[in-house]
């Protein structure tokens, strides 16, 4: 080697050092530039958090064409979530066992080809199972759209600022459902909610084929099937029975016999990962890693924190506002961008500031606005009751979302990103569905609030258990 090179690789090495690979350098989590491999996770993350929302307006027309059972139109949303959900665990280890472009890919396909079947499913019983199958691609899409984050950006600011764009990606997604589904049930018909991923997928699945390497951290490992039975069968039997605590009541047999259940296959799932399984789907050696189990458990009240703000503001929109559901999206659509911004700022600030601080300033806009949104009522103008409030709560949750992210998948090996992507995304969903149920016999919108505050003052008091550092 030349003088003339050795001085190059050495600057190149302090560059590198200093600000993180540049974003055209050769990375082994990527074969196609930097901003194609974002792109591919940032879409695929809209996609999955797009399409848990974009269905609700269309309800009633795809009701009045296929003519659904009473008990059986909340299916075409709870099949969705219930599936989403139940596989993340299993999605995240795939991941890891299979490749990560493989298994993002297979998401793809399958979430595309289930769209497609709903889009165009003439009896109830088809959308209902082309609604679980697409929970179940993006089961296997939502936690490689992470590990390929965690992989294919520099530890460091480049990496800060991809999870900022992750983040961003999947908080639109869930604003823009409301208003893409009006839109689309609107101007052509409710088929087109789901039709419209057929075409995006296509596209997706060109581009994480030429973005990412042919092989990435797939091992000839056997799958952990016990683990996988165990693990799937405990958490969608757990949000089975949390999903019917509103209708049933919370010590009726439809919640208790589920729930217990599902806590006894959980409890069976932890055994089998600590003692038996030779290659555990969720090595439980990771949650001995300070970030990872206290950024799971964070994640699980965030849950509740952004069902309050998205689910209940829309509800409040419409139910007390008077609104309809394309306008209570277009009333979202402020916060939204907010939130966009203020994830892609502290994507910025998390490597200089750290977590901790960031999680302290989330927790403050979120009291203030949930203590503010507490006090709008029917008397309340969009204006004065909910603009204000929404954006600090938007605010929060672009502080909180990226950084807890980082904070979680930090000081992880990259052969066990797609678990780890897996259980913090199942923990943020779990920690929803959870929320969603228990919300909703609050009674009163300000009380949905309220507890919505005490939630944040919960995260709050737990940021000292964080890592100060979370730069992944």
């Amino acid at each position: 080697m030349t003088p003339k090179s050795t001085t190059a690789k050495n600057t190149a090495a302090k560059n590198t050092a200093a600000h993180g690979s540049p974003a055209d350098a050769p990375h082994p989590g990527r074969s196609g530039p930097a901003w194609l491999v974002l792109a591919v996770a940032c879409a695929g993350q809209f996609m999955v958090i797009l399409d848990s929302s974009i269905v609700n307006v269309a309800l009633p027309s795809l009701d009045r064409d296929l003519g659904f059972p009473p008990a059986g139109l909340a299916w075409v949303v709870n099949g969705y979530l219930l599936a989403f959900a139940g596989f993340l665990l299993l999605g995240g280890r795939a991941a890891d066992l299979f490749g990560h472009r493989r298994t993002l890919t297979v998401g793809l396909v399958l979430f595309s080809a289930s769209s497609l079947a709903g889009g165009l499913a003439t009896v109830p019983a088809v959308l209902v199972a082309a609604r679980v199958a697409q929970g179940m691609g993006a089961a296997l899409l939502a936690p490689a759209t992470l590990a390929v984050i965690n992989t294919g950006f520099a530890a460091g600011r480049e990496r800060a600022r991809a999870f900022g764009a992750w983040s961003a990606a999947g908080g639109v997604g869930g604003t823009a459902g409301a208003v893409a589904g009006g839109a689309l049930t609107t101007g052509l018909s409710w088929r087109w909610v789901f039709l419209i991923n057929v075409p995006i997928g296509a596209v997706l699945v060109a581009a994480a084929l030429t973005a990412l390497p042919r092989t990435r951290t797939g091992r000839r490992e056997p799958l952990d099937l016990a683990g996988a039975v165990t693990g799937t069968a405990g958490l969608a039997a757990l949000v089975y029975g949390v999903m019917h605590g509103t209708d049933h009541g919370w010590t009726s047999a439809p919640v208790i016999g589920p729930a217990v259940a599902g806590l006894l296959l959980l409890g069976a799932f932890v055994l089998v990962e600590a003692r038996f399984a030779e290659r555990p789907m969720m090595p439980l050696r990771l949650l001995r890693v300070r970030g990872v189990a206290a950024g799971n458990g964070m994640l699980l009240l965030f849950g509740g924190i952004a069902i309050a703000m998205w689910y209940f503001t829309s509800l409040f929109l419409q139910n007390v506002l008077g609104y309809g559901a394309f306008r209570a999206g277009l009333g979202q659509t402020p916060a939204a961008v907010t939130f966009v911004l203020v994830a892609r700022w502290a994507a910025g600030l998390l490597p200089r500031l750290g977590v901790r601080p960031l999680i302290l300033a989330s927790s403050a806009c979120f009291l203030a606005g949930f203590g503010w949104l507490s006090q709008a009522d029917a008397g309340s103008t969009y204006l004065t009751g909910i603009l204000g409030p929404t954006l600090l709560i938007a605010a929060g949750i672009g502080l909180t979302f990226p950084t807890l992210m980082a904070a979680t998948t930090a000081g992880v090996p990259e052969d066990d990103a797609g678990a780890i992507g897996g259980l913090a995304q199942t923990a943020s969903q779990v920690g929803g569905s959870i929320g969603l149920a228990v919300l909703t016999t609050a009674g009163a919108y300000d009380r949905v609030f309220l507890i919505a505050a005490g939630l944040a003052l919960a995260i709050a008091l737990s940021s000292p258990l964080l890592p100060h550092r979370g730069r992944g």
